[in-house]
């Protein structure tokens, strides 16, 4: 009988614990990333650069690549039909890198198919630019985050090896814990906000080729259409 008392009570206690534990986590994550010191500031405020950049780009990107398919043949028709104006009107208002190059190549009709192309060029490099916008800013965070995540662990270890010196012999492991949590509390928040921008990085990247591929393709057929025979 009393060893199921003695059961039943740590059963009990094991319960109280469990019950318990989540708010102790959730204060324990506060106080880490209080003990990370000084050093968390630009960590944070990368992150919110990135996550800004991120989805500024994002919806930009995935706005740029919106390309009516039948644009071209509408296109088509006005330029047959000696209509420049009105094929001028409806690249204006489809308002994507795709029309406002095509619009350029139209503008330059009459001249030499070098010049059209050339004409082209430029305006699809300055759209591409356009896309690009905060890119390298992005690459920055993520190579520049875990960096600064590394420099908080070197300066949290020598605190802790300060604190070690000037106590002697009366060594205490509250008294390394300063150093120790903010040694391991910015490389832990460097590394995720690194992660995380380095991925969100290489999704804008692979959205950007997807749009310049779409420009190329609209373009190069703007190009053969000059090249029909009338």
């Amino acid at each position: 009988m009393l060893k199921l008392l003695l059961i039943q009570a740590d059963i009990t206690n094991e319960l109280d614990t469990l019950a318990t534990e989540p708010e102790g986590i959730s204060t324990k994550f506060i106080d880490l990333a209080l003990k990370g010191g000084w050093i968390m500031i630009p960590i944070i405020l990368l992150s919110v650069i990135a996550v800004y950049i991120f989805f500024d780009r994002y919806f930009a990107i995935k706005k740029a690549g919106k390309f009516d398919t039948q644009l071209l043949e509408k296109i088509k028709i006005y330029i047959t039909s000696g209509k420049i104006d009105e094929a001028t009107t409806i690249c204006r208002n489809n308002s994507n890198p795709a029309s406002r190059m095509i619009e350029k190549g139209i503008s330059r009709i009459g001249r030499p198919l070098t010049d059209v192309n050339s004409a082209i060029e430029n305006v699809g490099n300055l759209e591409i630019s356009k896309l690009e916008k905060g890119l390298p800013v992005l690459a920055s965070v993520a190579g520049g985050a875990p960096m600064i995540g590394f420099l908080g662990t070197v300066m949290g270890m020598i605190q802790a090896f300060y604190d070690m010196a000037n106590a002697g012999n009366n060594i205490d492991v509250t008294l390394l814990s300063s150093g120790i949590y903010q040694a391991m509390v910015t490389t832990v928040a460097g590394l995720i906000v690194g992660i995380i921008a380095y991925f969100a990085y290489n999704i804008l990247v692979t959205n950007v080729e997807k749009v310049i591929f779409k420009m190329e393709a609209a373009t190069s057929e703007f190009l053969d259409l000059l090249n029909e025979p009338a």
